[in-house]
């Protein structure tokens, strides 16, 4: 088996409906593409099996439900375990993969058996979109020239992992956990190095490693190997639905930030690490004020000062995103 879709899910079912929807379209696309759907719950309050069974009956789908809720970074872990493709790819229950999406990895896995590493594009989309169609939602009705790419590049192309590194290839350098497709059994093998600790934390991104489970694991498994960019959007990544949202500017300013220090402590090469830690500073002073000012849920009680605050101050970004914050307010008071 060449691949294995992994779904840690928790409620939300008319998306995960949704989305196994457009597993099934997909499918009927690519009827020869040899794939699993893995879907760990995280012990959902609401009847997950109804619409497991029903898609059952249509693709190979293996599901598990967890006694108590393990947190994000545990049950994408047990997604992943249940995996027997060579392949894993991580989505979360309230992505889609477009129709043709399994045309093309039939034919991006199959002939780069020698990359550990596939970024995938994604499209984003806002959920409220789905709200004029009847349910489930059929991905058909959407007119892809309409929506925005993640990526900004425009070609395939194989490249080393860490050229992936990029914010012309990933703004959020691989903390969307949609964008990866890796192999499973190389990814499994670097759970043990966790801190197991942190990654049993079920708080909502309390710890950097239940935030970035999927890049470390990543970084770890692949930071040696070749690696391949897929420029054509193969997923969907809706807008509106993430139970994290006030959390936006705490992921961008002090986890993101985190995750790029990771990526230099495992090889990522020094000038291009202060290019990108540079960049993931860019509304570092404004985002600072939103937290600091804003109710709890926004993470400030998460923030280290000395290490999210005082040791970023060497950067230019710093000092830029106050220039800039100044210019959005202005602009926004004159129109």
């Amino acid at each position: 088996m060449i691949l294995s879709i992994c779904i840690p899910s928790y409620n939300r079912l008319e998306h995960l409906h949704n989305c196994l929807n457009s597993i099934l379209i997909a499918k009927n696309n690519a009827p020869k593409f040899n794939f699993e759907v893995c879907v760990s719950d995280n012990n959902s309050e609401q009847d997950v099996t109804k619409i497991i069974n029903k898609y059952s009956e249509k693709f190979r789908i293996k599901f598990n439900k967890n006694e108590k809720n393990l947190g994000f970074a545990n049950n994408a872990i047990k997604s992943v375990s249940m995996a027997e493709g060579e392949y894993s790819w991580i989505i979360g229950n309230d992505d889609l993969v477009t129709p043709d999406s399994f045309v093309f990895l039939q034919s991006i896995l199959t002939t780069n058996l020698d990359k550990d590493y596939f970024y995938i594009n994604s499209y984003y989309m806002n959920s409220k979109f789905l709200e004029k169609f009847p349910k489930p939602f059929d991905t058909q009705n959407i007119d892809f020239n309409n929506l925005t790419s993640i990526s900004k590049v425009k070609k395939d192309k194989s490249v080393n992992f860490w050229d992936i590194i990029d914010k012309d290839v990933s703004w959020d350098f691989l903390i969307g956990i949609f964008v990866s497709i890796f192999k499973t059994k190389n990814w499994l093998q670097q759970v043990g190095k966790l801190d197991k600790k942190k990654i049993d934390d079920t708080g909502v991104w309390s710890t950097f490693e239940n935030t970035c489970l999927n890049p470390i694991l990543i970084a770890e498994s692949c930071k040696n190997s070749k690696a391949y960019i897929c420029s054509k959007p193969l997923s969907i990544n809706l807008i509106g639905e993430r139970e994290w949202g006030d959390m936006y500017e705490f992921i961008e300013i002090v986890r993101i930030p985190e995750l790029i220090d990771f990526y230099r402590s495992r090889g990522l090469g020094l000038k291009k690490y202060i290019y990108c830690k540079n960049y993931s500073l860019r509304n570092f002073s404004n985002y600072f004020y939103k937290i600091y000012s804003g109710p709890e849920q926004k993470g400030k009680n998460l923030i280290n000062f000395k290490k999210h605050f005082l040791k970023n101050l060497i950067y230019p970004n710093v000092y830029l995103s106050i220039i800039t914050s100044l210019k959005r307010k202005i602009v926004k008071y004159l129109k």
